[in-house]
This record gives C-alpha cells, sequence and structure tokens, in this order.
C-alpha cells in the first residue's frame, strides 16, 4: 500500500504519484501539460484509493475454461465524486477513469479575495452554484480540489455534502495541502478522511500554499 497515515492526513506515497506532482510544480509546466498532469493524477489518486480504501471481496467466475476464484472491489457502484469548481475539473476527469461509474456532483465555491484572510486565518467563501446527488448510507464520497490551503472552501463545501446525508465514507482528495487547512478540517470535521499527496510547509500572508504549485485553476485554464 501507497498511502500513509500521518495523522492529520493520510498521504499518497506512490512513486508515479509524486513524479507527476513535481512536474506540476515547476513553473516550466505550461498550460497543456498542467491540465494533463492534474489528470494524470486524479487518476493515479483514484486507483490509490481503490487500494488503500475501499474493500475487496471473493466470488466466484467461470472463465472459458474452468470456475475460480477472484477478488472485486466492493462499492465501484457506489462512488460520488464532488467537483469543487474551476480547478478541480482536470482533476475529476482523472478521477472518473478509476471510477467510471460514479455519479457527480458539482460546487462552484471561491474565495472573496477582495475580502482578503482574516486575523483567524479564513477567507468568506462565495457559492455561485450547487448540484448534488442525494448521498445514501453505503456510498463512498469523494470532495477533489487540488488545492486545501485555508480550508475555507473545502469546509463550506463540506457543509453542503453533509446536507445531502450520510454516507459510510466521506474523502476529501488534494494534490496539495497546507497544514493550517488540515487542523481546521480535522477540528471541524473529525469523521472526514483526508488523502493528499504533499503536504507543504505553510501558507504565506496571502493564503497561498507555499511552496505549493501556484494557482491550479489559474494554471489549468490559462486565465492570467
Amino acid at each position: 500500500m501507497t498511502i500513509e497515515d500521518r495523522g492529520e492526513a493520510k498521504v499518497i506515497t506512490h512513486a508515479l504519484a509524486k513524479h507527476t506532482l513535481t512536474q506540476l510544480r515547476s513553473v516550466e509546466t505550461e498550460q497543456v501539460a498542467f491540465r494533463k498532469g492534474l489528470v494524470k493524477l486524479g487518476r493515479i489518486c483514484g486507483y490509490e484509493i481503490i487500494d488503500g480504501v475501499m474493500e475487496t471481496a471473493y466470488e466466484t467466475v467461470q472463465t472459458p475454461l474452468t470456475e475460480t476464484t477472484g477478488e472485486r472491489v466492493v462499492g465501484m457502484d457506489d462512488v460520488v465524486i464532488i467537483n469543487v469548481l474551476r480547478a478541480a475539473t482536470p482533476f475529476v476527469e482523472g478521477l472518473l477513469k478509476a471510477f467510471p461509474r460514479a455519479r457527480q456532483g458539482v460546487i462552484s465555491a471561491s474565495r472573496d479575495e477582495a475580502g482578503g484572510m482574516d486575523d483567524a486565518g479564513e477567507f468568506d467563501i462565495e457559492v455561485d452554484y450547487v448540484k448534488l446527488p442525494e448521498i445514501h448510507p453505503e456510498d463512498t464520497v469523494i470532495v477533489a480540489d487540488p488545492m486545501l490551503a485555508t480550508g475555507s472552501t473545502m469546509a463550506t463545501v463540506l457543509e453542503h455534502v453533509q446536507g445531502m446525508g450520510d454516507p459510510e465514507r466521506l474523502l476529501v482528495l488534494a494534490a496539495v495541502s497546507a497544514p493550517e487547512g488540515l487542523v481546521r478540517l480535522n477540528e471541524q470535521f473529525p469523521d472526514v478522511e483526508v488523502l493528499s499527496v504533499a503536504v507543504d510547509d505553510h501558507l504565506d500572508e496571502d493564503g497561498y500554499i507555499v511552496p505549493g504549485l501556484g494557482d491550479a485553476g489559474d494554471r489549468a485554464f490559462r486565465t492570467t
């Protein structure tokens, strides 16, 4: 298994995930390569969730020659993926390659950058659009956002998700997380599991992750 439980988060340590994240961090990675890298990383993370979080069961299968025993992943039809617009769109595209039958939800949530970060290290969050499926007790819900910084956006999203039902598992998946955001989520949502490819050093005075990888949305969609 290539998921390590480090207390504040479960860190995905798969070599290809770390390799892809290193490419995403580089300022020399241009838009198309960045977007494709997020897709690739989402797919890798999806496989890691299957391997490290979900359960398997044995079943009998008939081959063309004989009967044998195989394994299947339990709950592949009971996965819900929540796309936090907009940076998560390519990330979710990759996740869907691992979970092709997943139901999907969309939340458009973003920081009020004009208001800035308050003294508690939090931002006001603007939610423009919410479309979520009903969540069932047997579901595994994956809330995907490449960057978990202050945790302000994710906390708002999780409140909406929890209002739709009580799933068997509620996961947050990030490419890069900041310690400040992890502390907030662990305190406010102790039953939520956070998975991240990296836990970085700190947030700067503007609430950006350091060393981070810049603004994932701007880099993926070339909006700067």
